[in-house]
């Protein structure tokens, strides 16, 4: 059954590196997108994998172009992790969309309802997210954010990045989107 009422945007696409930092100049070189933000080793807060506590380091890289967010994500240790279920270490490849929704808990619930698990979940500031793996149907996961002020902001300052980006400074700290 359709869900017309719901937001299924998709405003992000999301994959997997070996390399954030060289995967951003490629996607420099390439395709002219930048300036690319580097969220390195994040802290997840309430990490779980798979409904077990998890503590995995990562890396990424995040940018804009045009409508939609770019993410590279570089996985630096050997923990299983919803990275590591679609591409295995030394790989790279498509990861997941992302979409941010009115509902989060109904949405999550939506998905489990269909028979999709959640490979893994946590918190990023104030923000709820979830991978979903839908990858028998998608081919990748999709990321669930939870419509939070926080996040409209974060992609907004990273959207205006790129429309003034004149390619000066191509790899920033992402602790200069904080505010």
């Amino acid at each position: 059954m359709l869900h017309p009422a719901m937001n299924h945007k998709v405003l992000q696409i999301a994959y997997v590196v070996n390399d954030v930092r060289a995967s951003a100049e490629k996607w420099m070189e390439t395709f002219g997108v930048g300036p690319f933000y580097i969220l390195d080793r994040p802290q997840v807060g309430d990490a779980l994998y798979r409904g077990a506590p998890q503590d995995v380091e990562f890396s990424a890289a995040l940018a804009q172009a045009g409508d939609v967010h770019i993410e590279l994500i570089e996985q630096h240790c050997d923990s299983p992790s919803c990275y590591r279920d679609l591409i295995p270490k030394g790989s790279e490849g498509f990861h997941h969309v992302a979409v941010i929704v009115e509902d989060y808990k109904k949405e999550v619930a939506r998905y489990e309802e269909l028979g999709f698990s959640v490979a893994a979940s946590g918190t990023f500031g104030p923000l709820s997210f979830c991978y979903v793996d839908t990858s028998p149907i998608t081919g990748g996961m999709i990321e669930v954010l939870e419509d939070l002020p926080f996040i409209h902001n974060y992609f907004a300052r990273i959207r205006e990045a790129a429309e003034k980006w004149d390619g000066s400074d191509p790899i920033r700290d992402a602790n200069d989107l904080a505010g």
